[in-house]
C-alpha cells in the first residue's frame, strides 16, 4: 500500500439526486492531496435509483468501487460493508447527502502523523432547531458515559488509520455507529483529535433521522455501554460468528459484472 493512501466510503440510502455531486467533488480534491485513492459506494437497499447512479459512476471513474445491499440494512452495516472492502492505509467516510466538503481532508491528512484517528465536528449546522437540539443533549449524554471528550460525536465526517478500524468491531447496524467508532477508539486509547469542518444545506432527499427513533438510541446507548465495558462471553461468541459469517466481497459489483450485465441483485 502507498504511505497515506484513502480509502473513501460513501454509504447512501435513496441519494440518487446528490450522490453524482458529492462523488464528482470528491474525485476533483483527490487529486490535490497528493494520495492514492479508491471511492467506495455503498448502495443500502435503495429504491429510487442510487444503485444505477453508483453503477455509471463506476463506469466513468476507475477510482470508483461499488458495493449493493439487496435490502436496507442500515448505516452502520453500510459502514461495515465499505471498511471490509477498504485497501488503503487510511480510511475515511463521510455522507453521500453532499452536506459535507470532501475538500476539508485537506486539513486532517497533516495531522495524521500524531493521531489516529480525526473526527469533524460541524462549525456551524445546517440542521432543524429540534434536531440540533437533540443532538446537543446526545452529545452531553455520550461524553459523560463513553468519556470521549467530543462536541459532535455523530458528525459524519472521519478519518482513521487502518489499524484503528481492523480492531473496531463495528456492531450497530444504525446511525449510532458514529458513537460506536469513537466511543470504542477511546476505549481502546488510540490518539483521537476532533476538527472543525463546513457543514451546508442538505439539497436533495431527506434524513431518515426522526425524533421517534429517541427511545430506541437511548437503548442503544445503554446496550453498547454495557458491551464495550462489560462484554459477556455469549455476546463476544455471536459477534466472532458474525464476522465469520459477513463477506463483504460478496456484495462487491464488479466492472466485469457490468460488462456483462448481470450485477448482483439486479
Amino acid at each position: 500500500m502507498t504511505p497515506g493512501s484513502i480509502s473513501i466510503v460513501l454509504p447512501a440510502y435513496n441519494e440518487a439526486e446528490s450522490l453524482a455531486a458529492i462523488v464528482e467533488r470528491t474525485l476533483a480534491v483527490m487529486p490535490e492531496l497528493g494520495s492514492e485513492f479508491e471511492v467506495i459506494l455503498v448502495d443500502d437497499g435503495s429504491v429510487d435509483g442510487t444503485r444505477d447512479v453508483a453503477f455509471e459512476l463506476m463506469r466513468a471513474h476507475p477510482e470508483v468501487r461499488v458495493a449493493a445491499h439487496p435490502s436496507n440494512r442500515g448505516y452502520g452495516a453500510a459502514l461495515r460493508t465499505g471498511f471490509g472492502l477498504s485497501r488503503f492505509d487510511l480510511v475515511f467516510y463521510t455522507d453521500a447527502d453532499n452536506q459535507f466538503d470532501p475538500g476539508d481532508l485537506k486539513h486532517f491528512l497533516p495531522l495524521m502523523g500524531d493521531y489516529d484517528a480525526i473526527v469533524g465536528f460541524r462549525v456551524y449546522r445546517y440542521d432543524t432547531v429540534l434536531r440540533s437540539m437533540l443532538s446537543w443533549i446526545y452529545n452531553r449524554l455520550v461524553n459523560l458515559l463513553f468519556r470521549v471528550r467530543l462536541r459532535d460525536v455523530d458528525c459524519s465526517f472521519k478519518l482513521f488509520r487502518r489499524e484503528v478500524i481492523e480492531q473496531i468491531s463495528i456492531e450497530c447496524d444504525d446511525f449510532f455507529v458514529d458513537t460506536e467508532l469513537v466511543a470504542k477508539a477511546r476505549k481502546w486509547n488510540f490518539r483521537i483529535l476532533e476538527k472543525g469542518v463546513r457543514h451546508y444545506p442538505r439539497m436533495a432527499g431527506e434524513t431518515t433521522v426522526r425524533p421517534s427513533d429517541i427511545p430506541a438510541t437511548l437503548r442503544q446507548v445503554a446496550l453498547m455501554w454495557r458491551r464495550i465495558y462489560f462484554p459477556g462471553r455469549r455476546h463476544l461468541e455471536r459477534m466472532a460468528e458474525r464476522r465469520r459469517a459477513e463477506r463483504p466481497a460478496d456484495l462487491e459489483i464488479t466492472r466485469e459484472a457490468l460488462a456483462a450485465d448481470r450485477p448482483p441483485g439486479s
